[in-house]
């Protein structure tokens, strides 16, 4: 039997649990009570339409300092989706500037599937948080956004894709520590605060680490409806409900430091220790941070700044 073109049917079948599984019928969540509870989405889904035949081809760019949740996360919903028999619905490959292996998040070593001259071409590009981006890499971004149905980033992922400068005059959203400078970086992006994963056209960004699970999540449904993306959730044993309800991220909507400057760095929201942060005075008030870096941050943009902590 071919590994490869087993169905997860043929594994149930194929493992030393196959009594059990005899016994135990495979339960879709659509026959399960939790899975019917799930709302109907409260906002419009614009379909994206999957190929006639084959693969859904989705690129993740890497390089140093990737982290893995964000791009491990999104790869294995769409490894987990099942359509009637096929599990080879999408097709995932890891893209980098070079063959050279890449160093992830926790020191994880990755051998990159393709560079960026011999990469397939794909319909969903996938950014997770990583390092600086070359020229090259922002260059191939750009041209694969032109063909791809759609461009997404992950946490700090955002920064990536706003510096190729697709997202000028869009909405997105990034790490919560990281919304403020985001603001600064860029903008001309409208940021929102607040939300797991915001779209724009064929662009879409999510929130911090786990948000990519859901916005992936949502992408399944986006291309092949609610049942598959609540199966997909289901064989992942993944309760999260986020992928329901693009602003499930509420709890990150208010700035902790825009009623508690003194415990919550200003930039990033970091808690910090008063006694030892550096510090600014602005119209006579003083505002803290979790690092010198924020403080210069903070110092060349304190207007700004400040309009925003009073806004949150």
């Amino acid at each position: 039997m071919n590994p490869r073109s087993l169905t997860r049917r043929d594994l149930l079948r194929a493992s030393g649990t196959a009594a059990l599984a005899a016994a135990i019928p495979f339960q879709s969540p659509t026959q399960h009570n939790v899975a019917n509870q799930i709302p109907a989405p409260a906002f419009a889904a614009r379909p994206l339409q999957p190929p006639a035949e084959g693969s859904i081809p989705v690129a993740f760019l890497i390089s140093d300092g990737a982290v893995v949740i964000d791009f491990a996360g999104p790869w294995e919903v769409f490894g987990n989706v099942m359509i009637g028999n096929r599990m080879d619905v999408f097709n995932c490959y890891t893209v980098a500037e070079s063959s050279t292996p890449i160093k992830a998040s926790g020191g994880m070593e990755i051998v990159p599937n393709f560079t960026l001259a011999t990469a397939p071409p794909p319909k969903v590009v996938v950014i997770p948080a990583q390092g600086s981006p070359t020229k090259a890499m922002l260059e191939w971004v750009r041209n694969s956004a032109k063909t791809a149905d759609l461009t997404m980033s992950v946490c700090t992922g955002a920064f990536l894709l706003a510096e190729t400068g697709l997202l000028a005059g869009k909405s997105a959203t990034t790490y919560h520590g990281a919304l403020m400078g985001f603001q600064i970086a860029y903008p001309d992006i409208h940021v929102k605060r607040g939300a797991r994963f915001v779209e724009d056209g064929n662009l879409a960004s999510a929130g911090g680490l786990s948000s990519g699970i859901d916005l992936a999540l949502r992408v399944v449904e986006r291309y092949y409806g609610r049942t598959a993306a609540t199966e997909t959730a289901f064989s992942m044993e993944y309760q999260g409900r986020g992928w329901l309800n693009p602003d499930s991220n509420a709890e990150y909507a208010k700035l902790r430091a825009a009623t508690d400057a003194n415990r919550f760095c200003v930039v990033c929201d970091m808690e910090i220790d008063p006694a030892s942060a550096p510090s600014s005075v602005y119209q006579g008030k003083t505002y803290r941070f979790c690092s010198a870096e924020h403080k210069r941050q903070f110092d060349n943009h304190a207007e700004m700044i400040v309009a925003l902590l009073q806004k949150a």
